[in-house]
């Protein structure tokens, strides 16, 4: 009689037939993008092969497929789970320091340095970042274990322990960024730009995150806010501080208005019906051209001002350089509208902390986990949804204000369809209801293309390649855990008056 095979060739047998697969499926896809490229030559274009590129990035995914189906059949050490937990926190981290590093010994910040020394760089944050957050996440693991909801639980509550004290010390440091010496021009416009879809992100996270209601058409009430900044400030001449507040009322409009049709619909069907409403907004402003101009947009639009002065250039009377004795510098609109959007964020996250622990927010909460329930209850459903849409909407019409009077111009093509794509990828990546998980996504995804914009085309490549292994390690996101708004914090002993048996 034949002996039996060992019982560890059939996972094995099974990744090696998974990662071929997927290696197969890799090379139709970069064998067309990356293996074939046209340069321009002497007699004009030319074909360019890159096969051994192809076959290198087939060998990567190749070993990253058996890798991952064979840990999974297998019971593997209790470091590769915290390690799993580690990698896109340390990702995160050393996107952020990277913003903020003093000058190389060249002279050059890392922003500016060569692709080579930006990935030394990058790579030594990566190591060290990623030392900490395993240190944190396997002090208290068990040996050895197959389910890791008991790990992921100490994980998040060292986290959390962890940014009560972090926390405070990245405030403060947002705050003093433009004081930084090595801090200049392209770091704070990064700086602005991140904390925008920060604050987009956490307008979005009350919709999908607390309320459970998937939103494609964001960018919608976007677009309804800088367009109401834009219209009023040009045609009525009113100030910032003055068309701020109604550009957030008309995007709170615009979700009501959107939130009454979709009152009845749920999962796909609710996502269709917002994906539409997007798309309606974008080609009304495409079309009414007598109000919106058009293709050709808005131009001209006023800058805000601190406190009744300018931030003119050149100086002169009524200026704010002129004002404190300062040299004029266009560096000090920069660093205005950099605490301008910290504090629109800030204010965002103020207000959907306080929510959630409000009725409202347990409500959101009770729709979001179940919603027949969540009638049987007797919880006005239709006033619940609505409530999320507008609240979304208003922070999303806020955030289009600002962006409005930051570029000083606006065009339908600023609000397409992507805008919403990418705002949604930071609340499922930072993870559905967590408000530090969406900072973090939002820094990850919008710092990490300017930090890899030196890598040409290899930058989108390597993206998504990162966002590809942090959803496989982390499938509910970066902050995976949503602590409930009101639970018991201990166990607590009932008396023997409530129950038959003495103690429960």
């Amino acid at each position: 009689m034949a002996e039996a095979p060992p019982r560890a060739a059939a996972p094995v047998a099974g990744a090696l037939r998974e990662a071929g697969l997927a290696a197969l499926v890799a090379l139709g896809l970069f064998g067309p993008m990356v293996g074939l490229r046209t340069e321009p030559g002497a007699g004009g274009l030319m074909l360019v092969q890159r096969w051994p590129t192809v076959a290198l990035l087939c060998a990567m995914v190749f070993v990253g497929r058996f890798g991952l189906v064979w840990a999974r059949s297998h019971r593997f050490p209790a470091f590769l789970p915290a390690l799993a937990r580690a990698v896109p926190l340390a990702l995160a981290l050393a996107l952020l320091f990277a913003l903020m590093l003093p000058p190389l010994p060249t002279g050059e910040t890392l922003l500016s340095a060569g692709g080579h020394d930006r990935a030394l760089a990058l790579l030594a944050l990566f190591v060290v970042a990623g030392g900490v957050f395993l240190a944190l996440g396997w002090g208290r693991a068990a040996p050895a274990v197959a389910v890791a909801s008991t790990r992921s639980g100490r994980w998040e509550g060292s986290l959390r322990r962890f940014g009560r004290v972090l926390g405070p010390l990245l405030l403060a440091l947002a705050l003093l960024l433009p004081a930084l010496p090595w801090v200049g021009r392209y770091t704070l416009d990064l700086g602005i730009l991140v904390l925008t879809y920060v604050m987009l992100g956490w307008g979005l996270n009350i919709v999908v995150g607390l309320a459970g209601l998937l939103d494609l058409g964001y960018v919608a009430f976007y677009a309804v806010g800088a367009y109401s900044y834009a219209l009023l400030s040009t045609s009525l001449g009113w100030s910032f501080w003055l068309c701020l507040p109604l550009a957030g009322i008309m995007a709170a409009f615009a979700g009501i208005l959107l939130g009454f049709p979709v009152l009845r619909l749920r999962g796909d069907y609710l996502a269709i019906v917002t994906l539409g409403f997007g798309e309606i907004i974008r080609i009304v402003l495409l079309n009414w051209v007598s109000l919106t101009g058009g293709p050709n947009g808005i131009g001209g639009i006023p800058r805000p001002s601190f406190f009744g002065l300018s931030f003119s250039a050149g100086g002169g009377p009524g200026s704010f350089a002129d004002f404190f004795g300062l040299e004029p510098s266009p560096t000090h609109r920069v660093v205005f509208l950099y605490y301008l959007i910290l504090a629109l964020a800030l204010l965002t996250n103020w207000v959907t902390i306080r929510l959630r622990r409000q009725p409202l927010g347990r409500a959101w909460e009770a729709l979001r986990e179940d919603e027949i329930a969540c009638r049987a209850l007797g919880i006005n459903v239709t006033t619940t949804k609505l409530t999320a849409f507008a609240l979304g909407a208003m922070f999303g019409g806020f955030a289009g204000a600002f962006f409005a009077t930051r570029q000083a111009f606006i065009s339908p093509e600023s609000f397409t369809f992507l805008e919403s794509a990418i705002v949604l990828a930071i609340v499922v990546l930072g993870g559905l209801g967590s408000q530090i998980g969406v900072a973090i996504a939002a820094v990850v995804m919008i710092g990490g293309f300017e930090v890899f914009r030196d890598l040409a085309e290899w930058r989108m490549l390597v993206f998504g390649g990162a966002m590809v292994l942090i959803m496989v390690l982390r499938p509910r996101g970066i902050v995976a855990s949503r602590t409930p708004t009101v639970a018991l914090g201990k166990r607590r002993a009932i008396s023997g008056e409530l129950v038959g048996e003495g103690h429960g």
